[in-house]
């Protein structure tokens, strides 16, 4: 691998160069016209304009990157997360243009990234799914008939779905007639395939995922990441490893990861998503997102594995550089999502300049970033700034770290999630790591209640 085309923007870009960088490969990067002046742009040996501002005319112009690749000769393509990234068409698109495609095989995307499919792969692999449908309903009375032998309520997701996107929880028939029908028709709209299947609803669950890796014929995973801190089904707040997380279930659901790697030869990085009954201790496979997540530098940091690089060597063809027994997660690490976003105003995007920002340093204090002083904030894409990471050798020295390092961040010019997280860390229930996925949206409706009332006394 000689140059390699980054085909995204952002945080993720600037990495994936970063490990290019150290690898002696040379990078592309590709960019709108709205981007020309982006980190990852002038971070890059080389850029290309693909398209105007918005992303359906630029980042997801599968066939306009695949001419920038060609046309600049380079001889791979990382397709970072989101975007094109879990697009099988794309995967084949980028190998038959006579490059290599930085992931895994356009097969094992379709196989995970259609839900149905992957649900059926996983429970033949031997791993646990939660009680639901074979596969996508086609109608409302098959789908009554299966809600009466799984029991109310009922998670509707739809088959093309992903990263807590397309779901939709029901609690009665009656619920379920009216929910359906608008479930493939927004799962159509959204992902253009308007199947839907169903799974029981489970309560109070933690979202645990394990990282895998795999190099078609070798694979391993790298320890479990707790995701439960999500706002809108997005995650807020990952940690490695997951705490409060009995030994026994730790090592059943990381051999499980394994199992279903290995069941798609699996090649590159990949992360098995599960939900996690902790009154029951059970565990039940949700996905698997066959791509770099953007939580992976909290794995990093406990297990001492760069997994930008090891996607790179792995896809230039050599074997997974280490084995299961070398890795070895060390301390607690935890990672906080600042987006440009006023949670004072309903978490509304603020796009504009930031005109200062300044990061926190000092030990074991990371910070992954798209963005500086002067730069945009553009309304197109996705509102993250940076990622704070920190880490400790124990998960309250990393919350002691995390409190001194988001007092340091000063942003200005657009409004940011810091004063939120900040308050995040600050919960007894964080601190006692007392929460699951739901936790989150109950205090923030808990706390507006409290506004409101005082604002009603005033």
């Amino acid at each position: 691998m000689r140059k390699l085309l980054v085909a995204n923007r952002g945080e993720i870009a600037v990495r994936v160069i970063r490990a290019a960088r150290e690898l002696d490969v040379r990078t592309v990067a590709v960019c709108s016209e709205t981007d020309t002046e982006a980190l990852h742009v002038r971070m890059a040996d080389e850029h290309v304009v693909i398209g105007p501002a918005p992303a359906a005319r630029s980042y997801l112009d599968a066939d306009a990157v695949v001419a920038a690749a060609v046309r600049l000769r380079a001889d791979a393509v990382h397709p970072g997360y989101g975007f094109l990234s879990e697009r099988a068409a794309f995967a084949q698109q980028v190998i038959d243009a006579g490059m290599t495609f930085v992931g895994p095989s356009p097969e094992a995307i379709h196989l995970m990234g259609d839900k149905a499919l992957a649900r059926s792969t996983a429970a033949r692999a031997g791993v646990p799914t939660v009680p639901g449908s074979d596969g996508p309903l086609t109608d409302v009375d098959s789908a009554l008939e299966t809600a009466g032998h799984v029991g109310y309520p009922i998670a509707v997701k739809a088959a093309a779905g992903g990263g807590g996107r397309g779901i939709r929880v029901v609690r009665s028939p009656a619920e379920l007639r009216e929910a359906l029908p608008l479930a493939q028709a927004e799962a159509k709209a959204a992902f253009g395939n308007g199947e839907v299947y169903l799974e029981r609803f489970v309560h109070n669950a933690r979202h645990i995922e394990v990282q895998v890796f795999g190099d078609g014929e070798r694979f391993v995973h790298l320890g479990e990441r707790d995701c439960s801190l999500q706002r809108r089904r997005q995650k807020v707040v990952e940690e490695a490893c997951a705490p409060n997380l009995p030994a026994q279930v730790r090592q059943d659901m990381t051999n499980a990861a394994v199992s279903l790697a290995a069941a798609v030869s699996y090649s590159g990085a990949g992360t098995v998503e599960f939900l996690y009954d902790s009154a029951r201790q059970e565990f039940f496979f949700i996905e698997m997102n066959t791509r770099i997540q953007v939580e992976h530098p909290v794995t990093e940091m406990v297990t001492g594995r760069d997994l930008v690089r090891e996607q790179l060597t792995v896809a230039a063809g050599a074997p997974l550089s280490f084995t299961q027994q070398q890795v070895e997660p060390r301390g607690h690490a935890l990672e906080f999502r600042l987006n440009a976003e006023d949670p004072g105003a309903g978490f509304m995007p603020s796009p504009g300049t930031i005109t200062v920002m300044r990061m926190p340093g000092g030990p074991f204090v990371r910070i992954d970033s798209g963005c500086e002083q002067g730069s945009q904030v553009s309304p197109f894409y996705d509102s993250l700034i940076a990622k704070l990471i920190v880490w400790g050798d124990t998960r309250e020295a990393a919350l002691a770290r995390a409190r001194r390092a988001l007092d340091e961040i000063e942003v200005r010019g657009v409004a940011t999630t810091a004063p939120f997280l900040r308050s995040l860390v600050d919960l007894p229930e964080f601190a006692e790591a007392n929460y699951h996925t739901t936790f989150l949206e109950s205090w923030m409706a808990g706390h507006a209640s409290d506004r409101d009332a005082a604002g009603r006394a005033a």
